[in-house]
């Protein structure tokens, strides 16, 4: 069974194989939907949920390829089965490298799509709660001041609170206080979850990061606090 708010989009220009793959699909539980092109594929809004995409390599105007390209640019993220009775190496490799999870060569057994089909979804739900993940972390890291954002990354480092202290130029107190607000902020459950956010959010020890800076990524580095 397909998990809640999955869906799986399949586009072929060939209605007998477009029929068949969503028959074989929704007999196994998942909802689908279906297109005869790339263009009507990629006018529908875009999913929010889990999902995969089941797509002809070789069709009129956009090609599988093309799609794959259009869905990387647009941050569509949502994993590709390709299908094709054209499948040569090369078309094989650049959708592979291009993160695609796997090209089957028509005609193919039906059980292999399927193994597909439910990996591409499983990607795409841990693509989806590594997203929401990074977003939490960020929305937290915004509630932080600047000398709170000075003080994080040297926390995460392991560095004492006295050393802390020492290289911010502050008394041993302030750095307690502020350390406790960081991981009152974070809602770390321990240094080692901090840690871990931390990472998740990209900080080292020489980077700090400015509240307008998540979201888009930004980072920028404080000059040392006199």
């Amino acid at each position: 069974m397909s998990p809640p708010g999955s869906i799986v989009f399949v586009v072929d220009d060939d209605p007998s194989m477009l029929r068949a793959l969503a028959r074989l699909l929704k007999t196994a539980g998942h909802d689908v939907e279906t297109f005869a092109s790339s263009a009507e594929f990629l006018a529908r809004p875009v999913h929010a949920g889990p999902g995969c995409l089941v797509l002809d390599l070789k069709m009129p105007g956009l090609s599988g390829l093309d799609v794959q390209e259009a869905l990387a640019a647009s941050a569509r993220a949502l994993p590709i089965v390709f299908i094709s009775g054209h499948g040569r190496v090369p078309a094989v490799i650049q959708a592979m490298k291009a993160g695609a999870i796997d090209f089957l060569t028509k005609p193919f057994q039906d059980a292999d799509l399927l193994v597909s089909v439910e990996a591409a979804i499983a990607r795409s739900i841990s693509s989806l709660a590594d997203h929401s993940e990074r977003e939490t972390i960020e929305t937290r890291l915004r509630t932080l001041t600047p000398r709170e954002r000075e003080v994080l990354p040297l926390v995460t480092q392991g560095l004492p609170n006295k050393q802390i202290a020492a290289q911010l130029g502050t008394s041993l107190q302030t750095i307690k206080v502020h350390r406790a607000r960081v991981m009152e902020k974070m809602q770390a459950a321990s240094l080692a979850d901090l840690v871990r956010m931390a990472g998740r959010a990209g900080i080292s020890a020489e980077d700090s990061f400015s509240p307008e800076g998540f979201g888009g990524g930004a980072v920028r580095r404080l000059p040392p606090p006199r």
